[in-house]
C-alpha cells in the first residue's frame, strides 16, 4: 500500500492539521482525569501541531515559537520539567533570535516560569514570572492580555502562585 509522504501534501493541508492538532492538544490539557492514553495522545498532538507548522512552506517564527510554547505547557501540566523547560526554552530562543516582542515575547517567559516551576527552580521561576507579567502590561490587543493574563493565574504552578 503506497503511503503519503509529507512533502506530497500542501501547505493549507499543513496548517489545517497543525491547528487542529493544536485544539485537540488543548482540549486534553482542560480534560480532568486524563488516562494514561489521553496523556500520551496529548504528548504526540502537541509535537504533531508543531511539526506541521514547520512543514507550511510560509510559516514564520510566530507559529514556531507557539508551537514550542504549546509542547512546553504540555511537559508542564504533566509535571515533566525536563521536556517543559527544552520546549519552553526553544520558544524564547525563537523569540529572541526573531525579536518576536508582545505576547509571544511575554508567553516563552511565563513557558520558562512554568517549567522552572515544576522543576523548583523557584528563583528562575519568580524572574520569569515576574518579566511575563510586567510584559503583560505592554500587550496592545485587550483579548491577547486577558488571555495572557488568565494563563498567568492558571494551574499547574506547583504552589509557587496563588492563581486568584
Amino acid at each position: 500500500m503506497e503511503q503519503n509522504n509529507a512533502a506530497e501534501l500542501s501547505g493549507e493541508t499543513h496548517r489545517a492539521i497543525a491547528v487542529r492538532l493544536f485544539n485537540e492538544t488543548w482540549r486534553l490539557l482542560e480534560t480532568a482525569g486524563r488516562t494514561s492514553e489521553q496523556v500520551d495522545e496529548m504528548i504526540h498532538c502537541a509535537h504533531a501541531s508543531r511539526w506541521h507548522w514547520g512543514q507550511v512552506p510560509d510559516h514564520g517564527p510566530k507559529e514556531l515559537s507557539i508551537g514550542e510554547w504549546l509542547i512546553s505547557r504540555t511537559y508542564a501540566v504533566l509535571a515533566r520539567p525536563e521536556g517543559a523547560l527544552w520546549h519552553a526554552e526553544r520558544c524564547l530562543a525563537i523569540c529572541e533570535q526573531h525579536n518576536l516582542t508582545g505576547w509571544l515575547l511575554a508567553y516563552a517567559h511565563e513557558a520558562i516560569a512554568r517549567a522552572n516551576a515544576a522543576k523548583g527552580a523557584v528563583n528562575v521561576f519568580a524572574e520569569h514570572y515576574e518579566i511575563a507579567v510586567k510584559l503583560s502590561e505592554t500587550v496592545a490587543d485587550p483579548e491577547d492580555r486577558e488571555l495572557l493574563i488568565s494563563d498567568l493565574k492558571a494551574e499547574p504552578w506547583f504552589g509557587l502562585v496563588n492563581p486568584q
